[in-house]
């Protein structure tokens, strides 16, 4: 059976890191298809070529398949010249074995585009795809300062100090000085007279933990640690004021997503960039959800079930929703419930990725009716009462209402 086209005209774009293969099919006046195969290379004004030679050709739809980032810059070109291509997915568009080369893949894109048999995958609009990078530099930054944090406190360990064991947190403003103070070579003695008062352990226990044996090296190893974490952290904030800058004009959609609980405003900022701020482009949320990988695959074959082992899909969303699950597990709410229920029978990591996919499905109906979260499980009225109590009854003795006589 032939394929039936669709569109006029149609362009295939075989995008490569050094070449840019493309195929336009166009009906001539009596009904012929016309083939018309062109390579490009990637600069800028190879690109720009490209660009105008797709816009002379007055194409139906523009579709092209790449390895890795480097449709990116192309599909930017294409956008400023007021072409809106397809980007697919390369395991769609196989063509027949035996005949893999530049131009027949980029032929083949065009008849299946041709044809309306291929369908693009979801492109941010441009405003979000620059947050993109800013919003996964953050994350690279963020996994070099917690290991960074690791190695300082791997080092301690190694030169015989246990301040971990008596402090909650190392890297905290009270324990941070406590091991600058080492590092400057301060004695146990005047090192403890930097420790919180609202720390618990006994001061017995605090003293014998800074009691090691730090050497030279380790000393010059633990300054270049705190030097590089400090250098990191203000990074990472100056990471976080670019992110939340260039999501001013979401700022109501950002709001929304933090009613969710174990979704801050980071978080919430970090997913938007990714999953954009139209659900429209999903259609559904059975959609975005395979769009992300985060739902059940589908492995059927004579009437039996095999493997339901999620695809392959959006990394960076897949991580976010999983951070959100072990914070959201952890909340007094229906998710942690849901979890609960599900860790009990499948186990705790296949718990955390099925609350992954009811979150993910909760905010598309979030940002799809531009509601915020109300929780079934959640006596939201109490939770108020209980929060602000102490603080009313302070108030209520410091003005006098609970002593006046009845």
């Amino acid at each position: 059976m032939e394929l039936t086209p669709i569109y006029d005209s149609a362009i295939g774009l075989d995008v490569h890191q050094r070449q840019i293969t493309a195929c336009a099919i166009t009906t001539d006046t009596d009904g012929r298809a016309r083939v018309e195969r062109r390579e490009f290379g990637t600069f800028k004004r190879d690109r720009r070529a490209l660009a105008k030679w797709c816009k002379a050709r007055c194409p139906g739809v523009v579709v092209m398949e790449s390895t890795g980032i480097y449709w990116k810059s192309p599909y930017a070109a294409l956008e400023r010249a007021g072409i809106r291509a397809l980007v697919v997915n390369a395991r769609h568009i196989k063509t027949v074995p035996g005949r893999k080369t530049d131009m027949a893949d980029a032929q083949w894109l065009a008849i299946l585009a041709r044809s309306g048999l291929l369908r693009g995958s979801f492109i941010p609009p441009e405003d979000l795809r620059h947050l993109r990078l800013v919003a996964r530099q953050r994350h690279k930054v963020s996994r070099m300062l917690a290991a960074e944090k690791n190695r300082t406190h791997k080092v301690l360990a190694d030169g015989g100090i246990r301040l971990s064991t008596v402090v909650s947190d190392l890297h905290g403003q009270s324990a941070r000085a406590m091991v600058q103070a080492l590092v400057d070579g301060q004695s146990p003695e005047h090192v403890m007279a930097l420790a919180s008062r609202r720390l618990k352990a006994p001061r017995e226990d605090l003293l014998a933990s800074l009691d090691g044996e730090l050497s030279d090296d380790h000393r010059f190893v633990l300054a270049q640690l705190l030097e590089h974490i400090e250098q990191l952290e203000a990074r990472l904030r100056a990471f976080d004021a670019r992110l939340l800058a260039g999501l001013e004009d979401h700022r109501e959609t950002l709001e929304l997503l933090q009613t969710l609980p174990g979704m801050d405003r980071i978080g919430a900022a970090m997913l938007l960039v990714e999953i954009g701020t139209e659900m429209e482009a999903f259609g559904s949320a059975e959609r975005l959800a395979s769009w992300v990988g985060i739902c059940p695959g589908n492995n059927e074959s004579a009437g039996k079930r095999k493997s339901g082992r999620t695809r392959k899909g959006n990394p960076h969303v897949r991580r976010l929703l999983c951070e959100f699950a072990h914070a959201a597990s952890r909340t007094r709410c229906g998710l942690q419930a849901r979890y609960q229920s599900l860790a009990a029978r499948r186990g705790s990591k296949r718990a955390i990725v099925a609350l992954a996919h009811k979150i993910l499905r909760i905010i598309f109906f979030m940002i799809s009716r531009r509601d915020y979260y109300r929780d079934s499980d959640v006596d939201y009225e109490a939770t108020m009462v209980e929060r602000n109590a102490p603080r009313w009854i302070r108030m209520l003795k410091r003005y006098g209402y609970l002593n006046q006589p009845a």
